[in-house]
């Protein structure tokens, strides 16, 4: 029998909920090896006496890794390995020491249509769907403005204004350091960080370095579409494959890897973008696998890791890379507000050296005073308070967005309730057109958006992303009811034709 009584060392006075102490040390031994797929666990009662510990934590522990895709349960046998998941390839980790406006123009110039996209006018009273942002009235603006002022009123503030590291604030690289290595499961040195201004810059940055003219970049049929504008702006190749309710398709990304050279896999594991779904642990393991036997690298935008309702957030696939293959990106402007452009690439040493050299002639540095903010933010613990306290509020809403979608829409959409994130996926009865409720929404005083960039010709889903976060739940109510006398007019006028 596995010596389950001394495997297993918990740690009581650790903030980490020892349920989620036990998942992960079931993941650890899981990706050793020590515990093979098939293998059949203890009983809850079993285990809990071994460990010392009561019976619902192990319950909870066993929820955990089934909802993460580690264990399966059979009914009237137990709990099991997951007999489906590859082996991960791993090898040693190796630390690192770590003005005046003319109508006309009297010189010519470059323009990019694809980079053109219709931005809403906004005006009184008109409500506009977006695709998942966060509600900037619930940015701690007093905490932050109280962080800033003590921050600038330092007697020898005057050393951080003047030009600084191109990596960013050295002192924000070290918190975060030990904020992600805490929350992520990382394993990064301070040398392995690059503060951004927000994830944009990282995907720019990380696409400059890593793409030229014909080479390809594997991303999702249905992708994060500014992620594609980088791809096409260095002229690559966008192979494109299926996302299912596991996520990307890594078996067609393995067929793809025998015919051809990638150079990039870009992917948003915890909930893809656009449609919400979840790279499960199995395609995890494969993709990475994948990454190492065939040299390509994997960009890797969490771009809402805080925001998961059901159970602890999935830890990403940088938590699992020991080959460095990955690129992980992310940022806080999700989650306290998109005016605070302070994101972070993770990658190995001398990728991030290049991107900052890179950096200097996009930005040069970022804003120091704003860095030392959210390092104290960070650090005091105030962000962790943060995002508890707008999970909540979120989670409410998602939870009303969804049900009135029920009720009142069930003949007309089809949809999952997300497990995390600010938006929905939203399918659309193939006997209408979002072209159609688009024109038919002004009427109303209901702006649908950028439809075009999900709902086009070569996909064919007849699909949308539509954030439910940034509304509190009286804007929810009348945001759908201006959509409910929108499709209402479109099937009478369907009818009448």
């Amino acid at each position: 029998m596995f010596p389950y009584k001394t495997s297993f060392q918990l740690d009581r006075k650790s903030k980490q909920a020892l349920y989620l102490q036990l998942s992960n040390r079931f993941i650890e031994l899981i990706k050793e090896r020590k515990l093979i797929p098939e293998t059949k666990l203890p009983g809850s009662r079993t285990l809990s006496e071994l460990l010392n510990v009561h019976r619902k934590t192990i319950v909870a522990c066993y929820e955990e890794l089934l909802l993460q895709g580690w264990v399966e349960s059979i009914p009237k046998k137990g709990t099991f390995i997951n007999a489906n998941l590859p082996e991960l390839h791993q090898q040693e980790f190796l630390k690192k020491e770590n003005i005046i406006a003319a109508k006309t123009i009297g010189f010519g110039f470059y323009k990019d249509t694809s980079l053109v996209r219709k931005s809403p006018e906004f005006k009184e009273k008109w409500m506009y769907l977006n695709d998942g942002i966060s509600d900037a009235r619930l940015t701690p603006t007093e905490d932050l403005a109280r962080t800033y002022r003590r921050i600038c009123s330092r007697k020898n503030i005057y050393k951080e204004m003047s030009y600084g590291s191109l990596y960013g604030n050295e002192k924000l690289r070290k918190t975060l350091v030990e904020y992600l290595n805490k929350t992520r499961g990382l394993n990064i040195s301070k040398d392995n960080v690059i503060i951004t201004r927000g994830s944009q810059m990282g995907i720019f940055l990380a696409s400059k370095l890593l793409l030229q003219n014909e080479d390809c970049v594997v991303i999702g049929l249905t992708n994060y579409t500014s992620a594609d504008t980088n791809f096409l702006q260095r002229k690559a190749n966008l192979i494109r494959v299926t996302v299912d309710d596991n996520g990307l398709v890594t078996d067609e990304i393995e067929q793809i890897c025998k015919k051809r050279k990638i150079k990039a896999v870009y992917v948003t594991s915890h909930h893809h973008h656009p449609t919400t779904v979840t790279l499960s642990a199995e395609r995890r393991i494969h993709l990475l696998n994948l990454a190492k036997k065939y040299s390509f690298a994997i960009i890797e935008d969490d771009y809402d890791y805080d925001f998961n309702y059901n159970h602890s957030p999935i830890l990403p696939l940088a938590s699992h890379d020991t080959n460095g293959n990955v690129i992980y990106i992310g940022s806080v402007c999700k989650t306290v507000a998109p005016v605070f452009r302070i994101g972070y690439l993770i990658a190995p040493k001398p990728f991030v050296d290049e991107a900052a050299n890179q950096r200097r002639f996009i930005d040069r540095q970022g804003d120091a005073l704003l860095e030392l903010t959210f390092e104290d933010f960070i650090k005091s613990g105030d962000l962790d308070r943060h995002i508890k306290k707008v999970m909540k509020v979120y989670k409410a809403r998602r939870d009303l967005f969804c049900k009135i979608l029920n009720e009142q829409f069930s003949d007309v959409f089809t949809f999952k309730k997300p497990k995390g994130g600010m938006a929905v996926w939203l399918t659309l009865n193939k006997k209408y057109s979002w072209k159609n409720i688009s024109k038919a929404a002004i009427k109303h005083q209901l702006e649908i958006g950028e439809w075009q960039r999900y709902d086009n010709a070569k996909v064919g889903h007849n699909s949308i992303r539509i954030g439910f976060a940034s509304y509190n739940e009286e804007e929810i109510k009348e945001l759908l009811k201006r959509l409910l006398l929108t499709i209402n007019e479109v099937k009478n006028l369907k009818i009448s034709s």
